[in-house]
């Protein structure tokens, strides 16, 4: 007679398999506004509240100042290597200002794009309006910009706000308001009008806009169900 044969051991089942959380890519997020708006300002507060969010760092044939970091502050260029990276179209925009050059890499953009991180550009009108000609070559670039037009609810409160800091002469002030209603006429190509209030309600309403534009359905997946 056969012995019986051990039984075997009952398996048992295995994990069902959890799909990888997907996240939506990364933002290239431009923001813009007349001086004395407060864009800097907003920009500080988002880069403080947003782990993921790292500025774009500018290059600059200026000399470091006390304390100033290469790849950390600016990018430091001579003349003559920023010439010749400008005739090399590496740069996304440019200008000259007090004689020296800056300038914004496209390599530094798609570098951390590519890295997963959401980059942050503070830019004036004009030069918000040459990245948004220069993107539209550049799939990668034009697929992540969101641009954000900032502005003081009056010209009564940007004056204000001219005054208050009490750095400037009056020619200046009325010659910084005067550019401010150019730069303002220019609100309708962004993708944003955000009327600035307190420093709080700029950040919060800044960050729905990140959020909002990560769940669109042109930028994210739906989930494997």
């Amino acid at each position: 007679m056969k012995k019986n044969s051990p039984k075997s051991k009952a398996q048992s089942p295995k994990p069902s398999r959890v799909p990888a959380k997907k996240t939506a890519p990364p933002l290239l997020i431009l923001i813009s506004a007349p001086s004395g708006a407060g864009k800097t300002t907003l920009c500080d507060l988002l880069l403080a509240s947003q782990p993921n969010l790292t500025r774009a760092i500018t290059c600059t044939t200026r000399p470091p100042r006390p304390g100033e970091q290469d790849g950390i502050d600016y990018h430091f260029f001579t003349a003559e290597e920023f010439l010749k990276r400008l005739h090399a179209g590496n740069f996304l925009e440019h200008a000259t200002v007090y004689g020296n050059s800056y300038g914004i890499l496209k390599s530094e953009l798609l570098g951390k794009l590519r890295a997963g991180k959401d980059v942050l550009l503070n830019v004036d009108v004009q030069g918000a309006a040459t990245i948004r000609e220069q993107s539209a070559t550049e799939l990668e670039l034009k697929r992540a910009l969101v641009t954000v037009f900032l502005t003081p609810p009056s010209f009564a409160v940007l004056e204000q706000r001219l005054r208050k800091r009490g750095a400037d002469a009056e020619a200046v002030i009325q010659k910084r308001l005067a550019v401010a209603r150019q730069e303002a006429a220019q609100w309708k190509n962004f993708d944003y009008l955000l009327i600035s209030g307190d420093k709080q309600e700029d950040l919060r309403r800044a960050l729905a806009i990140i959020e909002s534009e990560k769940m669109r359905s042109a930028r994210s997946a739906a989930p494997e169900i």
